[in-house]
């Protein structure tokens, strides 16, 4: 008898310590968001309940361009965002400001993520045929990046080639259609709309797609102070990867639900692959810092123990 007592006890004090105290507070993160392809698995997490079967609750804050993205990042109104290699650079020059958790995006061999395009009536068939040319970009950004070392790696030197600032993809994509520029790089989906409307490739990213890539990253101070909210958040983002990748055709309405693609792309955009948990490499940072110095917007190379931190 006094066994049996002894057990429901220990059984019933075992359920009170399972149970959060009346006062406490549920973990939560804040995700800005950009109508982007990379942000998508934030969505499928949501949809299929992976956030709320870790305990965690996510603010999804829609971001209309980058830069309000950074606004809100830098204003500590947000805990996670996807950006790029460039960007996180500019915010950890001081000090750690954001680390990046994840690989969020690649370019694979059959699906690039960056393109150099022609408009159709620019007789540019060929990245030598670049030289003298003025190729619409985003300047101090991973657009620009990506095209610098697109082209080097086609044989072309930063000198043989001009460029102009077009920040907003959109207006970049309406400016090369319209012939006001003869080329820009594009990210996609909105290449594969240029190309479905006549634009021709150029070159893209296949060959340096070792580099070529976007970056899940929390703000210092969650990974510092909170860092069980940054692992449960990464525990349901590596789910939704995993059912994305299982079957890709069943977020289409997602994709038009939340603007990831161009309307016109709506129910014929193939979704890319996603990639598996990983983390930059040391090398993949030691060279957007070399080029970042190049272009004089980095004075001092940055320690990569400043830019990743794997969560566990």
């Amino acid at each position: 008898m006094l066994r049996r007592i002894l057990i429901g006890i220990a059984i019933g004090l075992g359920l009170v310590a399972c149970q959060p105290s009346a006062g406490a507070r549920p973990l939560s993160v804040r995700f800005g968001a950009l109508p982007i392809l990379d942000v998508l698995p934030v969505y499928v997490a949501q949809t299929e309940g992976y956030f709320a079967q870790e305990g965690l609750e996510v603010e999804v804050i829609p971001a209309a361009s980058a830069a309000e993205r950074d606004q809100l990042m830098q204003a500590g109104r947000i805990d996670a965002m996807v950006n790029d290699t460039v960007s996180t650079l500019f915010y950890n020059k001081e000090k750690a400001q954001i680390y990046v958790v994840r690989i969020a995006r690649q370019a694979y061999p059959e699906a690039p993520q960056y393109f150099i395009l022609a408009n159709p009536n620019a007789g540019i068939q060929s990245p030598q045929d670049l030289k003298g040319v003025e190729i619409a970009i985003s300047q101090g950004t991973v657009i620009e990046y990506m095209t610098d070392r697109i082209l080097e790696r086609a044989g072309l030197k930063p000198g043989d080639y001009r460029t102009v600032h077009i920040p907003r993809i959109p207006d970049r994509l309406q400016a090369l259609m319209e012939g006001r520029v003869k080329a820009a790089t594009l990210p996609d989906p909105f290449a594969t709309l240029a190309i479905q409307q006549g634009a021709q490739v150029v070159a893209d990213d296949r060959e340096v797609r070792s580099i070529s890539l976007s970056v899940l990253s929390f703000r210092a101070e969650v990974v510092e102070r909170n860092p069980e909210a940054a692992r449960r958040f990464l525990q349901a983002w590596d789910r939704a990867v995993a059912a994305i990748r299982a079957n890709p055709e069943k977020y289409a309405g997602l994709l038009a639900e939340k603007q990831l693609v161009p309307q016109p792309l709506v129910g014929t955009y193939r979704l890319p692959p996603y990639p598996d948990r990983a983390l930059p490499t040391r090398e993949q940072f030691s060279d957007v810092i070399a080029w970042a110095r190049a272009k004089g917007l980095l004075q001092a190379d940055i320690p990569y123990e400043r830019l990743v931190r794997e969560v566990r």
